[in-house]
């Protein structure tokens, strides 16, 4: 699991580095409109508490916030479909989109000619997500907490598991849990780097360099595409590759 581990970091820290914040926005506030769908009362909604979280942990302006709940309350929100891509890139890496859109049509082209455009294809939904496992993720810094002190907290809170490394803490835990851990988690240690529900792959698809180098660039076209949410993998990158592409 190190190398998907080390991978999801090394393209967290690139997309903070490249301050996609009106991205991200629009990514957040979708999620939000689909979330109020079930209702604008956090309490009751355990989807809603989480996309509030993220929108705060994001400081996204409550103005913005507030516009988003009104809306839905008074029935006038727009409309997003919720749906999952899967497929393979470079090298037989399992890869699976999430995507919230308006117009399905538009989005699965889309999809679709990104894989096509850097050697990967799209498969029937169901093709690769037998490979992973559906749970909850939560990111922390590895200066928020030692090791030690961050698997016994986590532990505490009910999390299934934690990996540590000079990247950071990856706590995971089951679907059903996550909302309770995090908040355990966020009154010991403060609010996560990053939370949410993720596809986590059960074993991981090791890629020659040629094929690092494709692959980055598929999941960087994906994650330009408006409708898409998020991109999971089950990519392993050798540490020699990764350190020479980063070189």
């Amino acid at each position: 699991m190190a190398g998907h581990s080390k991978f999801k970091n090394i393209m967290h820290r690139k997309g903070a580095q490249d301050a996609k914040r009106a991205k991200k926005f629009t990514r957040l506030i979708k999620e939000l409109v689909v979330a109020a769908k079930s209702g604008t009362d956090p309490e009751a909604n355990p989807r809603l508490r989480t996309a509030l979280l993220a929108c705060r942990s994001a400081n996204m302006p409550k103005d913005n916030i507030e516009r988003v709940l009104k809306k839905a309350e008074g029935g006038d929100s727009e409309q997003y479909d919720e749906i999952r891509y899967e497929g393979y890139g470079p090298g037989g890496v399992a890869v699976i989109v999430e995507a919230l859109t308006d117009n399905r049509n538009r989005t699965a082209s889309e999809v679709r000619a990104t894989f096509g455009k850097f050697g990967g294809n799209l498969g029937e939904t169901g093709s690769v997500n037998f490979m992973f496992d559906r749970v909850g993720q939560i990111i922390y810094p590895a200066d928020v907490a030692g090791d030690e002190a961050m698997f016994e907290g986590a532990l505490e809170a009910g999390a299934d598991n934690v990996e540590s490394d000079e990247n950071g803490h990856e706590v995971t835990t089951a679907v059903e849990d996550f909302n309770a851990v995090r908040e355990a988690m966020e009154s010991q240690f403060g609010a996560p780097e990053e939370a949410g529900l993720t596809w986590k792959p059960q074993n991981t698809t090791p890629i020659n360099e040629d094929q690092a180098q494709t692959f980055m660039k598929l999941m960087d076209a994906l994650d330009d595409l408006d409708d898409v949410q998020s991109v999971s993998s089950n990519v392993d990158i050798p540490e020699d590759v990764m350190a020479k592409m980063n070189g």
